[in-house]
């Protein structure tokens, strides 16, 4: 799961996948195109929202996306079309292309950075959805 600086978008996003997936099957984990947040919480607000739902995303750490992430991982979900961009750019194969797709499949996640707690709010649910089609998907491909 990848945002800008992943500390409000990509975490909820990890952490609400994470509470849908076997725990022992699957591995996510989050990343920001963008190092101005490296080694910190998510945002209080994010904290708030998944708590509210039942997720704990107090102990996540910002990263950001290096290009080594697309050996590490099989699937890698951007939030918005401009991260998109920009993970693509970095992509080094034609392989790690076939890995790179918007959460939303035609909807960019607003960055709720700069918004209150209903904007957070908002993008749980979008998330939320997001991913519960796509652990059903995930689970199928497994089984």
């Amino acid at each position: 799961m990848v945002c800008l600086g992943n500390i409000c978008r990509s975490p909820l996003a990890e952490g609400i996948l994470k509470n849908k997936l076997p725990k022992n099957n699957f591995r996510v984990d989050s990343a920001g195109t963008a190092g101005y947040h490296i080694g910190r919480a998510p945002d209080i607000r994010s904290i708030k929202i998944a708590a509210q739902n039942g997720i704990d995303i107090s102990n996540q750490k910002a990263r950001k996306f290096i290009p080594d992430d697309f050996d590490r991982f099989d699937k890698i979900f951007a939030m918005d079309s401009s991260i998109l961009n920009h993970i693509k750019k970095m992509a080094q194969t034609s392989n790690d292309l076939t890995k790179v797709g918007l959460l939303l499949v035609n909807e960019d996640v607003p960055d709720p950075y700069y918004g209150n707690i209903n904007s957070f709010k908002k993008i749980y649910h979008l998330i939320d959805r997001a991913c519960e089609e796509l652990s059903d998907k995930l689970q199928k491909m497994q089984s």
